[in-house]
């Protein structure tokens, strides 16, 4: 009988991210589809009793928590001991826990302290037979593999956008307290602070719900003879402050400021798109200058509704890669739907 374990940590209001319900709905389904199996659950965090009468209809059997000061950021050495010991006083031989940036860093040395066996990046689980399996990409999300561990424990990291938002009741749960002593020398990391861009500044936000990315047509020379770099970024700029949307960009736009030629200010590599680049999973993507090329394209596999602006009819976007293609100029375009937006 496997005794499966929901980990997940709190945000600075005592909630959970959205990711972290995502993989409670991957952890309710295991704990479905294996016969016999139990799920409880582990929470950490300065406070952990608001994220857990949130999900107290999900029906588990009991919920621990990590709770105190000490646990309220995000820091290796007291995440470690946290999930060791919720780990540890649970018994679980599968654990399921989102992949965020915070628990990123301190599962894999969480795994080895409890002697298993990690899985990262899981973008798929599925029951064969009884058989816990699970999915990954390689080669920049070009290859799927299936697989499964006999090892136990066996910790899955799930990532954003995979499964859907858990959605209850709230109630008044139980937790029952795991105790974890932390000695000065563990607490020598502090967070003095966090630094962020504006809301207008952002340009990569994962969950909004439209990206718009940007191709190299942007930066080249329009009908009038003429490079409009200097507008094409207001245009791109003006839709991301007022449609909060992500921005994204092909690989040969970033490229282009080590070929000398016109580059967009609020674009860099962190922007790429791709093959080489990030795989988002926004609801809606919107293409703009760009001839959609199969590299460009295997990045937006998981956009669910997928539309492109280019003056060509016959360009990448056209040959089914894109639900809507829109035969126009993009500046022409942009310009009118900004105009929209501004009035709403």
């Amino acid at each position: 009988m496997e005794k499966i374990l929901y980990l997940a940590h709190t945000q600075q209001d005592g909630s959970l991210p959205k990711v972290a319900l995502e993989t409670l709905s991957a952890a309710l389904q295991v704990q479905k589809g294996l016969v016999g199996s139990t799920l409880t659950v582990g929470l950490v965090g300065e406070k952990v009793q608001v994220a857990a009468d949130s999900i107290a209809a999900c029906g588990v059997v009991k919920i621990f928590g990590v709770s105190g000061a000490d646990f309220g950021m995000s820091r290796y050495a007291t995440d470690v001991k946290a999930l060791e010991a919720i780990g540890t006083v649970a018994g679980a031989t599968i654990i399921i826990a989102p992949a965020t940036s915070r628990f990123s860093r301190a599962l894999p040395g969480a795994a080895f302290r409890l002697k298993a066996s990690i899985d990262t990046h899981v973008s798929g689980i599925q029951l064969t037979d009884g058989v816990l399996q699970i999915q990954r990409w390689y080669y920049r999300q070009r290859m799927m593999a299936t697989l499964t561990r006999a090892a136990r424990p066996w910790i899955l990291a799930v990532d954003s956008g995979v499964f859907p938002i858990w959605q209850g009741d709230k109630g008044a749960a139980k937790v029952e307290a795991v105790a974890v002593a932390v000695s000065d020398k563990e607490k020598r990391t502090k967070v003095t602070g966090v630094e962020a861009p504006s809301v207008d500044v952002q340009t990569i936000r994962p969950d909004a719900a439209v990206l718009l990315v940007a191709g190299a047509g942007w930066t080249k020379k329009q009908v009038d003879g003429q490079i409009h770099a200097k507008e094409a970024e207001k245009h791109i700029l003006d839709f991301l402050k007022h449609a909060k949307a992500s921005l994204g960009s092909s690989k040969s736009l970033v490229d282009q400021g080590s070929e000398g030629e016109a580059v967009l200010s609020c674009m860099s590599h962190l922007n790429q798109v791709g093959q080489t680049g990030s795989t988002p999973r926004h609801p809606k993507g919107l293409s703009t200058c760009c001839h959609g090329e199969e590299p460009h394209v295997v990045g937006w596999r998981f956009i669910n509704e997928r539309r492109a602006i280019n003056t060509d009819a016959n360009c990448g976007w056209a040959q089914g890669k894109a639900d809507v293609l829109y035969v126009a100029d993009a500046f022409a375009v942009m310009a009118k739907v900004n105009e929209l937006l501004a009035k709403d």
